[in-house]
């Protein structure tokens, strides 16, 4: 039977996403070195040095509960150019047509730009028109105010706080604030993001 996802490349003007495999190491540790995003405790950026063990967990993942974990690669001059981060389909629930976007990071030299909003795009319309869902959840730390602004940004709506959610590496509690776009929403959402792609930027 086919999964309910599989492996794809989707590529944009502004950036690439491809499947994540070993071989991305040495480039993810660079981009997480980019503004030492590990640094920042309310988020999942590998330090440089744990990029094998992130790399395999994201592959474990996949396999097992048959997520997508992509790298980010922005686009130079039309050619797929340096890798600038990662994301993810995961959550996958093929019964019921959800899934989940998250474990995102940008290199900070990118964050601000268009990339995360195009990636954000191609696989909001992987989602809706290739796979048919009916909703695509984010979720992120209640107090990571610049992930929940970027989220609201997209045209997600904010569905509610799951306290006490889940447990950070470093033992703090984490209240999960979950967004969702719905099917219904996707072709005004779709209409909105391409009229941020489209503004002019400094």
């Amino acid at each position: 039977m086919q999964p309910f996802i599989a492996p794809v490349t989707l590529t944009g003007c502004h950036a690439q996403l491809e499947p994540l495999h070993t071989g991305h190491a040495q480039e993810l540790a660079a981009a997480v070195a980019d503004g030492e995003l590990w640094n920042l405790w309310y988020t999942s950026a590998p330090r440089p040095e744990n990029i094998g063990a992130y790399i395999e967990a994201a592959l474990d993942m996949r396999a097992r509960l048959h997520a997508m974990p992509f790298v980010i690669r922005a686009m130079r001059d039309g050619k797929p150019a340096e890798v600038v981060g990662c994301t993810r389909m995961f959550n996958v629930d093929p019964a019921n047509r959800r899934l989940e976007i998250g474990h995102t990071w940008h290199a900070r030299s990118v964050q601000r730009t268009a990339i995360n909003t195009e990636c954000k795009r191609m696989l909001l319309t992987h989602a809706f028109e290739v796979l048919d869902c009916i909703a695509v959840e984010f979720r992120t730390h209640w107090l990571n105010h610049q992930s929940r602004t970027a989220i609201a940004r997209l045209g997600a709506k904010q569905d509610g706080i799951l306290r006490n959610h889940t447990r950070m590496p470093d033992g703090s509690l984490r209240d999960t604030v979950v967004f969702s776009i719905i099917a219904s929403e996707w072709p005004a959402v779709r209409q909105h993001l391409q009229f941020l792609l489209d503004k002019p930027r400094c």
